[in-house]
């Protein structure tokens, strides 16, 4: 039987109290929210996520000595499908953990368990044995690696208590960092693309284990 890979590279803050009116009195929500981290609009439970543009007025930031400018709203509701944390470099100060995140398909036990998921440098990476259980454009399509950047230490917290399998709901916002002309990350902005530049950089104001 030939062992067929696939490696998916990466397929992967004032006036916007509104924002955070349309989506209920969730407490735990809220406590971070008030914490200077908006929250932008919400996929529903089981959808994909949701992209959204950035409001009038939201500008760039720091965050651990780099600035970090919006790109887009974000919200997730997906099974973690592996998580790798790193402590080296200059991406790992700004964002020490990677989630792989499935989402349609690719959070239904019986796809999972016919691939062979892992991380590492940065990357997420499926193989198969003999035929995968998806065509490869719907893995593709359902499933990324996502940088996360803690707002806060509560985030940090919430963040260091994911495990693989976990399902969860993250929401932020997606960012260009960068240190003056020296050094840049920026977000994918689209869940089409696959290949090196293909993840997303997640500013992260909530996350919870559902």
């Amino acid at each position: 039987m030939n062992l067929r890979n696939a490696i998916l590279g990466c397929v992967l803050l004032g006036g916007l109290s509104w924002w955070y009116s349309m989506r209920g009195p969730d407490p735990s929500y809220a406590a971070t929210a008030s914490q200077g981290c908006p929250l932008p609009p919400a996929t529903g439970r089981l959808q994909a996520p949701l992209q959204t543009p950035v409001p009038a007025g939201m500008l760039a930031f720091a965050a651990a000595g780099a600035t970090l400018t919006p790109l887009a709203g974000f919200s997730v509701d997906a099974r973690v499908l592996a998580r790798q944390d790193y402590r080296l470099g200059r991406e790992a100060d700004l964002s020490p953990t990677d989630l792989a995140l499935g989402w349609a398909r690719m959070r239904e036990p019986a796809v999972l368990s016919q691939l062979h998921i892992t991380q590492s440098s940065r990357w997420y990476h499926y193989r198969w044995d003999s035929q995968p259980p998806l065509p490869v454009s719907d893995i593709a399509r359902s499933s990324a690696n996502m940088h996360m950047i803690p707002a806060n230490a509560e985030v940090a917290a919430a963040l260091a208590s994911v495990r693989q399998g976990d399902e969860v709901r993250i929401e932020g916002w997606l960012v260009d960092a960068h240190i003056g002309d020296q050094w840049r990350w920026r977000s994918s902005t689209t869940r089409e693309d696959s290949g090196a530049g293909a993840c997303e950089l997640v500013y992260v104001c909530a996350i919870r284990r559902q």
